[in-house]
């Protein structure tokens, strides 16, 4: 259970984590990371949940499988496209920008 005395960050890391706190940006906007921990990771605990929005119907996706298997949770990552937030560990100073277009551009497809 979390007290007052913890941030929501806190509570959702593995308790007794070595890393070393890292700052990141996410759409310019500073977020407390621990280095070493999935991207993806570092989002969900900053309260990140939505990483893209459908093309149909501009509903928010949330994160699918978590392991590298979908296209869920793609993000440019100093200036590299669609990188999956899953897969990429965390490094002091990142700058990452959240894909509204869910990746397709560079593809070879055009974005919907």
């Amino acid at each position: 259970m979390r007290t007052t005395s913890q941030s929501a960050s806190d509570t959702l890391r593995v308790p007794g984590g070595t890393g070393r706190s890292a700052a990141i940006t996410v759409d310019g906007q500073p977020v407390e990371a621990v280095e070493g921990e999935s991207l993806l990771a570092a989002l969900w605990a900053a309260g990140t949940h939505t990483l893209h929005r459908t093309a149909r119907n501009d509903e928010p996706r949330a994160f699918l499988c978590g392991i590298g298997l979908c296209f869920d949770c793609l993000v440019t990552v100093d200036g590299q496209r669609s990188a999956r937030a899953c897969m990429t560990r965390v490094a002091d100073g990142m700058a990452v920008e959240l894909q509204r277009d869910a990746g397709w551009e560079g593809f070879g497809h055009a974005a919907a």
